[in-house]
């Protein structure tokens, strides 16, 4: 599995709602999710193949600001 966490400009609930719809639309990812409290507004995904540059550009289509913080591959047991 690929956790990938993300640096956001998403601020609420109702935003992370709707782009957790489309992240699963679009892409096969087993959890997604945002820590609004964090000053980076911190988007973590996991999933079986890396979508980085994919999951960047459908935040930046909606209005948001998105990078790459950190990527890594985790075993799986």
């Amino acid at each position: 599995m690929h956790i990938i966490i993300f640096k956001t400009n998403v601020a609420t609930t109702q935003q992370v709602r709707e782009l957790q719809v489309l992240l699963h639309e679009v892409l096969v990812i087993s959890q997604c999710n945002f820590d609004l409290d964090d000053c980076d507004r911190i988007l973590r995904i996991v999933s079986t193949d890396p979508h980085a540059q994919i999951v960047c550009r459908l935040l930046q289509t909606k209005g948001f600001d998105c990078e790459v913080m950190e990527s890594f591959l985790v075993p799986v047991i």
